[in-house]
């Protein structure tokens, strides 16, 4: 899951997710979310699909090779999609976080060919493409849309997002997910209708949100559970100023 805000001039972003970095055998090193002092921003969710190329490249290096590319990022996402069969399926956001001007974008290799630029706006992204309108998404937008309209200090805007990320709430029946989801089993489509997904031996095991205000002051927090147990985890922040 992972949404987004960008309120108008008066500039406050928050982003959450829960990602982890690609341990995958043969493609370590990649990540599912990352943000520089640049102000270079970029998200990624894998597309739900029962049939996986065992040969295709590691996604998370698209993540990675953003954050250390000199492309912006609608160029950047221009350069991926002509690469776009390389890959598994996938969605990416990238983002330039700028003095005079913020910009997000969008591309998945399972939907339009061409990148799009993503207007001022709250969002939503699962394992589909952009803004599909899966129950456990909507669900999600609501819940993210409740705390934001909040008046909260910068602590309690992190713990209630942190919250949402952890509802383990299942939103099923869902049509729109089961069809996308055809060669699955029922019981773990319906896992992943939560937000948070629990199953046995599969499931959410990292939430992150990232906190930008208008002054370019970055706030990054991680949620990371411990030894696969559930009842254990360890959270870290991290705080820097965007360079100009």
């Amino acid at each position: 899951m992972f949404c987004h805000s960008i309120l108008g001039s008066d500039r406050i972003e928050w982003y959450m997710g829960a990602f982890s970095l690609d341990l995958e055998e043969g493609k370590e090193g990649g990540s599912w979310l990352g943000i520089s002092k640049r102000g270079k921003l970029a998200a990624l969710t894998n597309y739900l699909e029962a049939w996986q190329n065992p040969d295709a490249q590691g996604r998370g290096f698209l993540v990675s090779n953003y954050l250390t590319d000199n492309l912006d990022s609608f160029a950047y996402l221009r350069k991926v999609s002509s690469e776009a069969h390389l890959y598994n399926g996938f969605n990416l956001l990238t983002a330039d976080f700028r003095a005079n001007e913020d910009t997000l974008c969008y591309y998945g290799n399972k939907g339009s060919s061409e990148p799009i630029h993503l207007k001022a706006g709250i969002y939503g992204l699962s394992n589909s493409l952009l803004e599909t309108p899966w129950r456990k998404l909507q669900h999600g937008k609501r819940l993210f849309t409740s705390v934001v309209n909040k008046t909260l200090p910068p602590d309690g805007l992190v713990q209630e997002l942190l919250h949402i990320l952890n509802n383990e709430e299942l939103n099923t029946p869902d049509h729109e997910q089961e069809s996308q989801g055809v060669g699955f089993s029922k019981a773990i489509l319906q896992a992943l209708s939560a937000v948070c997904v629990r199953s046995p031996g599969y499931g959410t095991r990292t939430n992150t949100v990232i906190l930008i205000d208008r002054e370019g002051n970055v706030s990054f927090t991680e949620r990371t559970m411990l030894n696969c147990d559930i009842t254990q985890w360890s959270t870290n922040s991290f705080h820097f100023k965007l360079q100009e």
